[in-house]
């Protein structure tokens, strides 16, 4: 959780303070009905909290499919290097027969 997200949800709870005691001032309350603007800052303070609580599992699912792609990337890279000396081994024995076979049609 970075310093900006904290920032960002202290300002959301100031501002749903600010629009609700300004919103229910201008109803004629005297004074401003102290229940209704703590549960406006509760509800934007736990908004802001499932905000910041699916961006953290966002950037876990991220880092976890980075980690698997990496993992994979490193075994493709294996079995490439497998099949590719495989290969030059078979590739060699066909010459080697290859050339036998020549030498034997010449004789």
């Amino acid at each position: 959780m970075e310093t900006r997200d904290i920032i960002f949800s202290v300002v959301m709870v100031a501002s749903s303070f600010v629009l609700t005691y300004e919103w229910l001032g201008r109803f004629t309350y005297s004074p401003a009905n102290t229940l209704i603007i703590l549960s406006a800052m509760v509800m934007v303070g736990a908004l802001a909290a499932m905000i910041l609580s699916v961006d953290m599992r966002l950037r876990k699912i991220d880092n976890m499919l980075e980690a698997k792609e990496r993992a994979l990337r490193i075994n493709v890279q294996s079995v490439e290097n497998n099949l590719d000396t495989r290969i030059n081994e078979v590739i060699g024995r066909m010459d080697d027969i290859a050339t036998s076979m020549d030498r034997t049609r010449y004789r």
